[in-house]
């Protein structure tokens, strides 16, 4: 478990640079990928999940 909050810590702040850069490649989104397979491992996945669910619900309720 710990060696997995660290490698999700190292490749947050490595996509937050990434994108702070401007300069989103390849790479860069092979790491973000990377980043989301080991988000969806940790016990914070329900808690993402959860709020991605209740944002779309409220935006898909808005009407133009």
């Amino acid at each position: 478990m710990a060696v997995s909050i660290s490698v999700v810590l190292l490749l947050s702040i490595l996509a937050v640079l990434f994108l702070r850069n401007g300069g989103l490649k390849v790479s860069h989104a092979l790491v973000c990928l990377l980043l989301g397979f080991y988000l969806a491992s940790t016990s914070i996945a329900p808690t993402i999940n959860s709020g991605l669910t209740a944002t779309a619900d409220i935006v898909s309720s808005l009407r133009p």
